[in-house]
């Protein structure tokens, strides 16, 4: 019998910084989603993360590019060697993203890879501001210039970047491309930076409305709950997954 997982919120500023090794974390921006107005207007942006390898220092000045040789593997671990971005949020928050960035000792041009979870304009509407970065948008992977790599990426077959960092196909809330990035190894355990497989904290009646298949993303969700510790949603704060070990009991009568 499996036990009962429940979520917390992590009350923690921002940035939220959670420390790990090889990785470390560190949600930039939280995602928001607010009604606005009438006729159902709501004002949005999603949460931006940076993930940064505990070999890589802002003092550094070399910088690789990808390779032009060999498949998406390579290239995919070349890039994880540096400052790596999941989202970018939307233009509108682009000095907001720049400025976050340089709190934490990171130019756009030192970004070597941007996840993109998926295609919507509140997740990766500043791409424009890292043009070195090899690119993951859902699943279309490109180093600089428009090379576009295939790499077999599905939700039984993860991209596996570094030491404890993956890239999962979670679909459901924007079709069957959403991934997610999943980070083992920090101080509060796994993170999975999720996009909007999760809108925030406690979205278990709401999510619904807004996923384009909810029965893959019901699988996604269920398969993010049962390896994460952490999650950064796409619209809300960063929360913990706690699991609850079931409780066994025997009474009198089960044991006579």
């Amino acid at each position: 019998m499996s036990g009962v997982v429940r979520t917390e919120p992590l009350r923690e500023e921002l940035p939220l910084l959670v420390c790990g090794d090889p990785y470390s974390v560190v949600v930039l921006l939280q995602g928001y989603a607010e009604p606005e107005g009438v006729d159902d207007a709501v004002r949005a942006d999603g949460s931006v993360t940076l993930v940064l390898p505990r070999t890589w220092g802002s003092a550094s000045s070399h910088r690789e590019s990808p390779p032009e040789g060999g498949g998406a593997k390579t290239a995919l671990e070349e890039a994880a060697r540096g400052p790596i971005l999941v989202d970018t949020g939307g233009p509108w928050a682009r000095e907001a993203l720049l400025g976050a960035l340089a709190r934490q000792g990171v130019a756009p041009g030192d970004v070597t890879l941007v996840v993109g979870t998926h295609g919507h304009s509140d997740h990766i509407g500043n791409l424009g501001l890292f043009p070195g970065a090899a690119l993951l948008v859902s699943h279309d992977f490109c180093l600089p210039g428009g090379r576009y790599l295939p790499h077999g990426l599905g939700e039984e077959r993860p991209l596996q970047l570094g030491p404890g960092l993956e890239v999962w196909a979670t679909p459901g809330h924007g079709g069957q491309r959403d991934v997610s990035v999943v980070v083992a190894g920090t101080v509060l355990g796994t993170v999975v930076v999720a996009g909007d497989v999760f809108e925030r904290n406690g979205d278990e009646d709401s999510w619904q409305a807004l996923s384009e298949d909810p029965v893959a993303q019901e699988r996604s969700r269920k398969r993010i709950l049962g390896t994460a510790d952490v999650v950064v949603p796409g619209h809300g704060a960063a929360f913990r997954v706690v699991r609850e070990a079931p409780s066994w009991g025997c009474n009198s009568e089960q044991l006579s």
